[in-house]
């Protein structure tokens, strides 16, 4: 079924549906006792829709290494944590004060649907929700996960500073990469790392390979914030250089940022070749995060 017959698309959606019927519950677990405005609005953000990429890759890289990823599995309820904190940094980011978007996923933004003040509380609170989520199952490797998780969302931030701060200052090369690294590297290589660790495999052993496929995730977005149109993207194109944001993109141009994320992607593939079929949906999620669309 390798490499270009694997059902990409179904295996995402079947992702999607198991992880969203996990993050409902998440959202809904404090209904009648909270403040109704935050949880609906957190059910709002949660539920948005979305590829579910990152559980996807916990997911697959957890089969990958032979480990079990079914529904009551540490890999799901990692997957679910880490999409909460994702969703977080969405909401964040889409803010006035960052990166003032109105649209994400195609409908309005948490702070549009809703306010701002709520949208800072809901991705506060998604944190937390995401943590406590994780850790419920008392399992020994659960802090393991906990921390891998806490440290790269913590670069993920750092990433964010570094994004705001790169607004008109025209980065080199390498201050971008350590930008993409930080801001959107980080959680994709904690996915892939993270799924791993589920299976008994060393985090750190598997980390650079996700990595690799986190760089060549953002260099696709960038490239897509070019030359998609909001229909097909599902949010604001033109964002990066209308804010004049350093990206690779902007630095290098278009055909050798696309051959940067191509050899990013091949190093990966390469990495993940010993593995066999196991690994097969994770092969195809990392050929799809460059021949996607939106």
């Amino acid at each position: 079924m390798e490499p270009s017959d694997f059902p990409v698309a179904p295996y995402l959606a079947s992702v999607a549906e198991r992880v969203e019927r996990e993050l409902g519950r998440v959202a809904d677990e404090r209904l009648g006792r909270g403040p109704a405005r935050l949880l609906e609005a957190t059910r709002y953000a949660l539920m948005g829709g979305g590829k579910r990429m990152r559980p996807a890759l916990v997911l697959s890289a957890c089969e990958a290494w032979g480990g079990d990823a079914s529904d009551g599995s540490l890999a799901m309820r990692y997957a679910v944590a880490l999409e909460c904190v994702h969703t977080y940094s969405l909401v964040h980011d889409d803010l006035p004060c960052m990166d003032d978007d109105d649209l994400r996923r195609g409908r309005p933004t948490v702070h549009k649907a809703y306010d701002e003040a709520t949208a800072v509380l809901v991705g506060d609170g998604l944190q937390s929700l995401a943590f406590k989520h994780l850790l419920a199952s008392g399992e020994a490797t659960a802090a393991a996960l906990g921390r891998l998780l806490a440290e790269n969302a913590w670069l993920m931030v750092e990433g964010q500073a570094r994004d705001m701060a790169g607004n008109n200052a025209r980065l080199d090369e390498a201050g971008v990469m350590e930008l993409m690294r930080s801001k959107t590297g980080a959680l994709l290589a904690a996915s892939v790392a993270g799924g791993a660790l589920c299976a008994g495999a060393s985090a750190a052993d598997v980390y650079p390979v996700g990595l690799d496929l986190g760089l060549a995730f953002q260099i696709a977005d960038d490239l897509l914030d070019l030359t998609a149109d909001a229909a097909t993207l599902g949010k604001t194109p033109g964002k990066d250089v209308a804010q004049g944001k350093s990206t690779l993109p902007a630095l290098l141009g278009v055909e050798p940022s696309r051959r940067r994320a191509e050899a990013l992607l091949d190093r990966a593939l390469l990495a993940l070749e010993p593995l066999g079929a196991r690994a097969a949906a994770l092969r195809a999620l990392s050929r799809y995060i460059l021949a996607r669309k939106k």
